[in-house]
């Protein structure tokens, strides 16, 4: 796309012009088809839909009924509906929290911690963002900022740069997985219109009547030793999880520290 819409912008962003405009970089249009309409109230409305019905009942025609307006309208503000998601996520992703005061920080492990838990807060608040497609590295100035303060949170590991880039793709993954079940399981409840964990304990019923313990002994012998199929506190699981992740980064950072003959500040005052 060139021009107003697309790459071959005087900015040489390389970015669409809405991007380009939640950056700062260009003016927004200030004549329309229909006064009033602005990128804040089409992304609004984008994302009261999502909301309400899902990341698959987004569209521009929908928005555009929505707001009352022709959908060739919210062309000149959003040049397709790929740039309409980028533009929902960086509202519902908001900027990052700030980081503790120099004298609270924690080391690395707890920096990531906290990074991981807010990300979780925002899936769990906003799951059709989960469906948004992966499309490449962040390019909007929320998802910059976060990933900023990830790598804030990895300063003095002695980790390479790439290896930075892992640890957070590796811990953002966790995250997303999780938040994802959570919806799943959300959505399953809500089709059914019975709890969480009715659907849970209605699987794990079917699941016990379907082990054979001459084939799966291993699973008989779960099922006969724990409430292994119920929710359980999901907090508790999205904590045992993320411990376990960092668990494996610190294992890392630790031979780092060894081979540039340094301390793993994991859990001292350093780290952010």
């Amino acid at each position: 796309m060139a021009g107003e819409n697309g790459s071959g912008s005087p900015g040489g962003t390389g970015l669409p012009a809405s991007i380009e405009a939640a950056w700062g970089l260009r003016p927004r249009p200030v004549k329309g088809p229909r006064p009033g309409l602005s990128p804040e109230r089409i992304v609004g409305a984008a994302v009261a839909v999502a909301a309400a019905e899902g990341l698959g009942a987004v569209s521009m025609g929908r928005v555009a009924k929505d707001l009352g307006v022709a959908t060739m309208s919210l062309y000149r503000y959003v040049a397709a509906k790929d740039e309409l998601f980028v533009l929902m996520q960086e509202a519902a992703l908001g900027s990052p929290p700030p980081l503790p005061a120099p004298e609270e920080r924690g080391g690395w492990r707890e920096a990531l911690s906290r990074w991981a838990r807010s990300q979780s807060r925002v899936f769990r608040a906003n799951p059709w963002m989960l469906r948004i497609p992966l499309a490449g590295p962040p390019a909007s100035p929320h998802s910059v900022a976060w990933w900023e303060q990830g790598l804030q949170a990895l300063a003095g590991t002695g980790l390479e740069a790439d290896e930075k880039v892992s640890v957070l793709l590796l811990i953002s993954g966790f995250v997303r997985n999780d938040a994802l079940l959570a919806a799943d399981l959300d959505a399953a409840a809500a089709s059914r219109g019975v709890p969480v964990a009715e659907v849970v304990e209605g699987r794990a019923r079917t699941l016990d009547r379907l082990v054979d313990p001459a084939r799966q002994p291993a699973l008989a012998r779960l099922k006969e030793t724990t409430a292994v199929w119920t929710t359980g506190d999901p907090g508790h699981a999205f904590a045992f999880g993320l411990e376990r992740v960092l668990d494996g980064v610190g294992v890392l950072v630790a031979a780092r520290a060894r081979e540039h003959g340094t301390e793993d500040s994991g859990t001292g005052p350093g780290g952010i």
